[in-house]
């Protein structure tokens, strides 16, 4: 309620203010002025004044919010568009011959017995929007300023090969080997999306998992500024371009970073929303308007919006709009009926959009064929480069270009149909429609097979070509390009791993995080390297007691720090920083990995090796943003992922949704990744020092510029004893996937067994190992399996050479040989389900038994769940035993015994499914 005598102000949504009116007079005499210009002006006039007058309070930062949607008209009105630089007959043209050869492709690449898919409407709808940035803004790798990130939408790939095609790049050889990368010949295929480990020197960045792309560009734009504010790389003339569709933003990821963009003022990104209204086999949304949807939404989060709706021929009509009767139809029309339009004649749009008297007034001296032309703005050059200039010269936010297009645009047999993404060929009357659309000169003659029609060139010579190959020599070269050429590093000596190759204190227990992170922090300290090590951290840096770096290696703010910190007074208090080195992601999964790719990557998109190493809860790295780790590895990335929390058993207390029981499992579909599973620190020093010179020794002889792959370690949160190797330690084992750690005493006369066990099940193995020499007679050896994955890989590839050799000696995989001749039963543990260890059991020589972790994981003590699981040390000796017994080498009896002894009464009723009361 206002106080006597004053009245409440108005907030911006509409909400009286409770703020008292300290000039009533003054409150009434605007009043009275708007009230004026209602009478005198009307209602469009007045509205137009309160908008710039909003507008223009924000520019002086008086502080009202913005406001979430604008009306369904260009942001920049024809007045104020720039001079259009270009040819724009040639520029026509050579769309022209784009737009052909791409359908082209793919209609081939869909003749009968081949039919390998592919993508015609997409392109078609974007065409403009990528011309446009080819010919103007792109700037390629020879640029002084380093050249642009420009990330294609997947299924325009045709369009960008068409384009590659007449720039000399490519030869229809290539076009015709269109989604057949091995049947063509195995590199001389194209790839059916951008795929950089398909096409290495061609594609930058993959894109087709919808929803990526999106995340990846914003970190790419950030990393960027990161590389710049710390003064690795100058960035400061790069920008990052994201070509995305309207549909794919219905992923959650598409938008779930956008507050990262904005927060952190990254004017380097532009999104380019290509808004044809169609998801793959419907439209986005066919009662609503998705434009203005994605408005409120960018608005709201930050961003600069420039939405680009209507072509030029759309000027004339709305500059007749002076009561804003076209205005509101525009506003109103939803997306389902402006596709119908899209379809229909003229005559239809005449009698349904324009059935207003006042907008059939407008266009009364139209055609019905001049009203279907009336076209969408993201098919116009002019109106599509004053947006991409705009953007580019923006400064303080973000900028996203919401473009209205038609799908399959130019091709009558697609145009706006809901089918157009399961349309993959054209038949021979389509063909020589598309071809008078786009006004080729060729003859009905070539056109008589569908299957195999020509493609368009007009020649090296041509005014065309010529001004393609101008207009890219002047932006610096052609895109998109992947270069590989990064600075050469020295990596570190022994030095830096000699603490962690020594035995530690019997009375001090290590948890192999701890040991990693000690390794990390003096990493980060070597003259040569440590600068371009990148920490990252989804909100858990001081989980895994990474606190001891914030003083001197800081957190990473492009802002700074602009406050004093709660903890200021500690010794390690929070601190962030413009050139701070660790990456900081809040509770963002996703997030940590698009910085991963990005400085991952860094070494091919800037030239300068980073060396990423993001840590996080095993659990949530491959099960949460697997498809992320993914397209790292589509990337080319390199960079060590760090599932720090590991296990199922090792997290007491967390429960079921923290309990890792199957990470190396999904690590192992990933052929980038190399999964180790270490339980010593000694070998989380090997594995990295072998880490680094796999990926960032560019003079590696297997590998020259180092080999694409991401080193997985899962390492635990466990204090264990680290009791140092012995002296004779296998070196190579550690690396290939396991060694002997400890050979048991063997007295002669004792039954023998070999025990595997990686992780944290090392040391229950150490144990039952112990227990099965005083309490039972058996020798049991004790084998650290650092790798079950990479085991299974040297098999695998065993198995291809031995397959593909008919004939020749057969090869032995390394674990066989390894194990051969091992007297006794195999009994293999890891903290994980026993599908992890069982991937070795074909390559294993000797009866076979495992114990693992099957089934959800639960809250409890970590004795109690490797009770509950069987992987204990008594579980182990138990274990043992029945596997001696059933081979004839024990007594019978003893492992019943045992079990009685131990108490390992099962408390399931059914195996791994029912486990209520487990921590009873």
């Amino acid at each position: 309620m206002a106080r006597p005598g004053e009245r409440p102000g108005i907030t911006a949504e509409g909400i009286p203010s409770q703020l008292p009116d300290i000039d009533p007079e003054e409150t009434q005499e605007w009043l009275d002025s708007l009230d004026g210009m209602l009478d005198d002006k009307g209602k469009q006039r007045a509205r137009y004044i309160m908008l710039k007058l909003l507008e223009h309070a924000r520019e002086r930062q008086v502080g009202l919010p913005a406001l979430r949607s604008s009306d369904y008209i260009n942001t920049i009105p024809p007045e104020d568009e720039p001079w259009f630089p270009g040819d724009e007959h040639i520029e026509r043209r050579i769309r022209a011959y784009i737009r052909w050869n791409a359908a082209i492709m793919v209609s081939k690449a869909n003749r009968k017995g081949l039919e390998v898919g592919g993508h015609i409407a997409s392109y078609q709808s974007a065409a403009s929007l990528y011309e446009v940035g080819f010919n103007h803004f792109f700037r390629g790798k020879d640029h002084p300023g380093g050249g642009d990130h420009v990330l294609i939408q997947g299924h325009a790939s045709p369009g960008i090969y068409s384009r590659a095609y007449l720039e000399g790049r490519l030869t229809t050889d290539h076009l015709d080997s269109f989604r057949q990368e091995v049947s063509r010949g195995r590199g001389n295929g194209l790839s059916s999306y951008p795929h950089p480990r398909s096409m290495p020197s061609f594609w930058e960045f993959p894109t087709v998992s919808m929803g990526i792309g999106p995340m990846n560009a914003i970190y790419q734009a950030r990393f960027n500024r990161y590389l710049q504010h710390r003064g690795i790389a100058d960035t400061s003339d790069q920008h990052v371009w994201a070509f995305l569709g309207d549909g794919e933003m219905g992923e959650p990821e598409s938008l779930g970073a956008i507050g990262v963009a904005s927060r952190e003022g990254l004017d380097n990104l532009t999104f380019v929303i290509n808004c044809n209204l169609q998801q793959l086999d419907g439209p986005v949304r066919g009662n609503g308007k998705i434009v203005q949807e994605l408005e409120s939404q960018f608005r709201g989060a930050g961003w600069h919006v420039i939405k680009v709706l209507w072509g030029r021929d759309w000027d004339p009509l709305l500059a007749m709009d002076s009561d804003g009767a076209l205005v509101n139809k525009m506003n109103t029309t939803p997306d389902g009926q402006f596709q119908t339009y899209s379809v229909e004649d003229g005559s239809y749009i005449r009698q349904h959009f324009f059935d207003d008297p006042r907008l059939a007034k407008m266009v009364q001296d139209m055609s019905d064929d001049q009203i279907k032309k009336l076209s969408r703005g993201g098919h116009d050059y002019r109106k599509v480069y004053a947006a991409f200039k705009a953007a580019q010269e923006h400064v303080g936010q973000p900028t996203v270009i919401l473009a209205q297009t038609v799908k399959g645009w130019t091709i009558d047999a697609l145009e706006a149909k809901n089918a157009t993404h399961q349309m993959k060929k054209l038949t021979t009357d389509d063909l020589k429609a598309f071809r008078d659309r786009l006004y080729l000169d060729i003859p009905d003659s070539k056109l008589t097979d569908a299957y195999n029609p020509p493609y368009f060139h007009p020649g090296e010579d041509s005014d065309e070509i010529q001004y393609m190959q101008e207009r890219r020599r002047a932006l610096g070269g052609y895109l998109p390009e992947r270069r590989v050429k990064p600075k050469v590093l020295k990596l570190p000596g022994d030095k830096v791993y000699a603490p962690l190759m020594e035995p530690m204190s019997e009375k001090v227990k290590v948890a192999t995080t701890q040991a990693f992170v000690r390794l990390l922090r003096d990493l980060m300290r070597d003259k040569e390297i440590g600068h371009r090590i990148v920490p990252i951290a989804p909100d858990e840096f001081r989980t895994f007691g990474m606190d001891s770096m914030f003083p001197t290696a800081k957190i990473y703010n492009p802002h700074g720090q602009n406050y004093e910190a709660v903890d200021r007074k500690l010794l390690l208090s929070w601190k962030e920083s413009e050139q701070g080195q660790l990456l900081h992601e809040g509770i963002s999964e996703a997030g940590a990995l698009a910085s991963m790719t990005a400085a991952g990557t860094a070494y091919a998109t800037h030239g300068e090796p980073m060396i990423p190493v993001f840590l996080f809860y095993s659990m949530f790295g491959f099960q949460r943003v697997g498809d992320f780790i993914w397209a790292m590895a589509d990337q080319l990335g390199r960079g060590f992922l760090m599932g720090a929390t590991a296990g199922r058993t090792t997290l007491t207390g967390e429960g079921l949704q923290h309990a890792d029981g199957h990470s190396p499992l999904l690590a192992s579909t990933n052929t980038a990744v190399v999964h180790y599973d270490p339980a010593f620190a000694f070998e989380i020093a090997h594995i990295v020092k072998d880490g680094l010179r796999r990926m960032y020794d560019y003079d590696n002889p297997d590998h020259p510029g180092g080999e694409n792959v991401i080193f997985y370690l899962t390492v635990y949160n466990e204090p264990v004893p680290q009791p140092g190797p012995e002296p004779d330690v296998d070196v190579e084992g550690i690396l290939k996937g396991m060694h002997l750690y400890r050979k048991a005493e063997a007295s002669g006369q004792n039954a023998r067994a070999q025990v595997l066990a990686s992780g944290v099940a090392v040391p229950a193995a150490l144990k039952a190992q112990q227990i099965l020499a005083e309490e039972f007679s058996v020798d049991a050896d004790v084998w650290s399996v650092t790798s079950w994955n990479e085991l299974r890989r040297e098999g695998l590839e065993v198995d291809h050479w031995n397959f593909n050799h008919p004939g020749e000696e057969k090869r032995t995989p390394w674990v066989t040989s390894k194990l051969r001749g091992a007297e006794g039963p195999l009994v293999a543990v890891s903290d994980y389900m026993r599908a992890v260890p069982d991937q070795i059991q074909q390559y294993v020589e000797a009866p076979w038994y495992s114990l693992g972790t099957d089934g959800f994981g639960f809250a409890d003590t970590r004795a109690a769940a490797r009770r509950f699981f069987q992987t204990d040390a008594e579980s182990i000796v138990v274990a043992t035993l029945a596997a001696l017994e059933q081979e004839g080498k024990y007594r019978e009896g003893a492992a019943a015994e045992a079990f009685a002894k131990y108490d390992l009464g099962d408390p399931t009723s059914a195996y791994g499914v029912t486990q209520e009361g487990a921590g009873a």
